[in-house]
């Protein structure tokens, strides 16, 4: 059975040394790189769940990180570096989807079940499937909340700080749509 488990990821960058890497990228423009490394696979997978086809979220990546390397001089270390990127990264999806009209659904990632039981991974398959359109049915704030927290691996206090949300409420909302989840999926 697939199983649902909230972990205890903890966010890929400290405090401290994103602060250095802002303080670098500040006093000169081609330090920006240590921040565009630090970040882009994360900003990435998070906009490539909201859109679904690569090359969008590509671009929409590129115009994150100009953006950001624009404003950077503006930067005012207030809390996460990682929620003012990811603020900057839904305002570009934002602009994107109005300039489209419409909405596009989740898409999860590929699918990396070990296939060397084929029952194991038909079962598996299923339970996959059930659990993505169980997601696909969640409203979208909360399809957001899965999108952050286990897509963008953003911590539950860069969750709060982006979504102008507490941090204690943030994680009990993430655990309860987990519970019911699970108990869907049972």
């Amino acid at each position: 059975m697939y199983t649902i488990v909230e972990s205890n990821m903890q966010s890929k960058d400290s405090p401290e040394s994103v602060s250095v890497l802002v303080a670098e990228a500040k006093a000169n423009p081609v330090a920006f790189s240590g921040l565009y490394e630090h970040y882009v696979q994360p900003v990435y997978r998070y906009l490539y769940s909201r859109l679904g086809t690569r090359p969008v979220a590509e671009d929409l990546t590129s115009q994150t990180f100009i953006a950001a390397y624009e404003a950077l001089p503006r930067y005012r270390e207030r809390g996460h570096f990682s929620a003012w990127l990811f603020r900057i990264a839904q305002s570009k999806l934002m602009d994107y989807f109005r300039a489209r009209r419409f909405e596009i659904e989740w898409d999860s990632a590929e699918n990396t079940v070990d296939r060397q039981d084929v029952l194991t991974g038909v079962i598996q398959d299923e339970e996959i499937g059930r659990l993505r359109s169980l997601i696909q049915s969640l409203p979208a704030n909360e399809q957001d909340l899965i999108r952050l927290r286990y897509v963008a691996e953003l911590s539950y206090s860069e969750m709060a700080e982006l979504l102008g949300k507490r941090e204690d409420a943030i994680r009990k909302s993430v655990q309860r749509l987990l519970a019911r989840l699970k108990s869907q999926m049972e």
